[in-house]
């Protein structure tokens, strides 16, 4: 599979990974596996309204609200740029991790009304007591393809919230493929600035639209 096609399957993936499982099983959830089965409870009654999902900017905004709570931007913001978040100013690090952030939840919000029937099936985890980070494992079920492998890096807040910060796809780091994605852009444009300006222009222009 292409880069491109690792990025997109892995965004999809991702967010996929917050629909329903089954709640008597959620029961028995560690607190790092319930943070994700909150956000499918409340994808689940969006998913039940046909209408929603032909309004691409409503999508757009819900998503953004469930997914936020769960994941750590900031975080994953600065792991994708690498060295590159160390010498970015503070204002070039707020406005990539705001169109980096919409990039993602307007891939996903894409996938939310063209993907169906996927599923997610909660692997066996070791979690040590006063563990403060975590590797979530899961499969991600489609009926007629092999499962895939998709886990989750996660960590527990200050605020005592448990949030992704990265995804393994197969064993691949969207985080690391995407810091490659950005790193060689930034060789190609000259700065982070124009490279934050052509992801505000492609956001902008994808938004723009509901389909």
């Amino acid at each position: 599979m292409k880069f491109k096609q690792i990025t997109l399957f892995g965004l999809c993936l991702f967010f996929m990974a917050f629909l329903p499982v089954s709640s008597a099983y959620s029961q028995d959830l560690l607190p790092p596996q319930q943070a994700i089965q909150d956000a499918a409870d409340k994808l689940k009654q969006r998913l039940q309204d046909s209408s929603f999902k032909h309004d691409f900017a409503k999508i757009t905004r819900f998503v953004n609200e469930v997914i936020y709570p769960h994941t750590d931007f900031d975080k994953i913001s600065a792991l994708v740029l690498g060295k590159i978040w160390k010498t970015a100013t503070p204002e070039e690090r707020e406005r990539f991790k705001q169109e980096f952030q919409t990039l993602l939840v307007r891939t996903y919000s894409r996938a939310f009304i063209e993907f169906k029937e996927w599923s997610v099936r909660f692997l066996p985890m070791d979690m040590e007591p006063g563990s403060n980070k975590v590797v979530v494992k899961t499969e991600v079920l489609q009926p007629g393809i092999q499962p895939v492998g998709v886990n989750y890096r996660m960590f527990l807040s200050e605020t005592g919230q448990w949030k992704a910060y990265d995804i393994m796809i197969e064993g691949v780091s969207l985080v690391t493929n995407y810091r490659t994605t950005f790193t060689n852009e930034v060789q190609q444009k000259g700065s982070l600035g124009a490279v934050i300006e052509s992801l505000a222009k492609r956001n902008a222009e994808a938004l723009s639209t509901k389909s």
